[in-house]
């Protein structure tokens, strides 16, 4: 399975997910103006990604791994938390299955609405997050 990177703009972020160390990673802004086009591909690639996960788990017999996603977002429009709570939700179904999931929500100490939307959306998915503050 190839990595997913795309390269940040002035309104969309950037994305990093490295299936061979499974470290995910979105940051910057993002306020694309069609979100569900911007991350349609993340969607899709995470939805590839559990079936790798299947496979390590039950046909390599290695369950060891630990999926780390980090979230680095500095600002995100109401299109993109939709999306955003996407991801989670395909998160929280591999946390369901028995993979090892992590999910680091970092942000800025002046930024409370960061903060405040973290702790919403580790409440609404179920997801308890670490909470890492810059």
């Amino acid at each position: 399975m190839d990595a997913l990177i795309i390269k940040a703009t002035d309104d969309s972020p950037e994305v990093n997910f490295d299936p061979t160390t499974n470290i995910l990673s979105i940051s910057g802004e993002s306020r694309p103006e069609n979100a569900g086009k911007f991350y349609a591909p993340v969607i899709d690639w995470l939805v590839n990604f559990e079936g790798l996960l299947y496979w390590r788990k039950h046909e390599m017999k290695d369950n060891s791994s630990n999926v780390v996603v980090k979230f680095r977002l500095e600002y995100f429009n109401s299109t993109s938390a939709k999306n955003i709570l996407d991801v989670l939700l395909i998160l929280k179904r591999y946390i369901d299955q028995g993979y090892k999931v992590s999910v680091e929500w970092h942000y800025d100490k002046f930024s409370e609405d960061i903060l405040d939307t973290g702790n919403e959306f580790s409440k609404m998915t179920g997801v308890d997050f670490t909470f890492v503050e810059a």
